[in-house]
């Protein structure tokens, strides 16, 4: 178990986010919307043994990689998100939700053969009843594809990260992370990967590979206790990526690679967990930030740390704005 956090000195984590806003990220993924739909409860359906929920509030939100460029542009970073969106009304929904986080629309591709991916989530009382997802898991057409890869190319010639966030939503299969992966190489622009179980050993040569405990052990066949006792050097020369951040939970991160001396633990932040929607998220905007702005892997780690710690103690994936990271930062030097 770690100790506690270190918090980072404030000067230095304004200039790395003042450096990092004379930049921009580049986002390619599964962009979703989230809807939730909270209300009271105080009956239950005489047609079935389930409570009543009757609705006092509704709000949309940005899920997945579109939550990610959220996040980025929360920091004062400029973005650009590719992803795809059905010719629905939650795709239009998603579109006007990006306008209003400042994240442009021009580089979404429309799959009228597919529909948005929606999340949409019951409370009641601020305790999530159940949740309802609306997507496709059909592979994208050759034509999407091919514009996916187009766009993200040529958003990539004077970009400074590049981040692919993978939710099996279909983006990043089909060749494209390995497209993209190569063009970031061609233009030495760093990469972090987020990946999910189908395609997790497709992203070989990623600066930063991030899965969170479960998935790794999943993906090596063992159980997620193992994975700390385990040397995870064979597994990094399977993975063929640079460097690895294995997000732990209640028990922070863990890293190593070639940017790292050793194995680095980062302790979570202890305060009362609310909500973890939107965490890993907001660790992948955190870590982006600190690349353009040339910070090093453990001084990024602590931030997102510290970010996810903000985020989890919320309802629902809110990202987290550079005032709020430095006035956490400010309050605990």
């Amino acid at each position: 178990m770690p100790g506690k956090l270190s918090y980072p000195d404030l000067d230095t984590a304004r200039d790395l986010l003042d450096r990092a806003g004379d930049g921009y990220a580049v986002v390619v993924g599964d962009a979703m919307l989230d809807r939730y739909v909270s209300g009271l409860v105080d009956r239950i359906s005489p047609e079935a043994p389930v409570p009543v929920v009757r609705v006092t509030e509704e709000r949309l939100a940005l899920g997945g990689a579109a939550n990610v460029a959220a996040g980025i542009r929360a920091l004062g970073v400029s973005c650009r998100l590719i992803a795809t969106t059905g010719d629905d009304g939650s795709g239009h929904a998603l579109r006007a939700v990006l306008g209003q986080a400042g994240i442009p629309e021009d580089d979404l591709v429309v799959t009228p053969d597919r529909p948005t991916t929606e999340k949409t989530r019951v409370l009641a009382r601020h305790q999530q009843m159940l949740r309802v997802d609306r997507e496709s898991g059909s592979v994208l057409d050759a034509q999407t594809v091919e514009s996916v890869i187009e766009r993200a190319e040529a958003a990539l010639e004077s970009a400074g990260v590049l981040v692919l966030q993978d939710y099996d939503k279909g983006v990043l299969g089909e060749g494209v992370a390995r497209r993209l992966l190569d063009a970031a190489a061609r233009h030495g622009i760093p990469t972090i990967v987020d990946p999910k179980l189908r395609h997790f050993f497709e992203f070989r040569g990623a600066h930063v590979f991030k899965p969170n405990l479960r998935e790794l052990a999943a993906a090596m066949g063992v159980e997620p206790t193992a994975i700390e006792t385990t040397d995870l050097t064979p597994i990094m020369t399977r993975l063929g990526v640079a460097n690895l951040l294995l997000t732990l939970g209640e028990d922070g991160m863990l890293m190593l690679g070639e940017d790292v001396e050793g194995v680095v633990r980062v302790p979570a932040v202890a305060r009362e967990v609310y909500d973890v929607t939107g965490a890993g998220d907001t660790v992948l905007a955190v870590m982006a930030a600190a690349l353009l702005g040339d910070g090093s892997l453990p001084e990024g780690a602590r931030l997102a740390t510290i970010a996810a710690g903000i985020e989890v103690s919320r309802l629902g994936a809110v990202p987290v704005t550079r005032d709020e990271l430095l006035t956490e930062i400010e309050e605990h030097s």
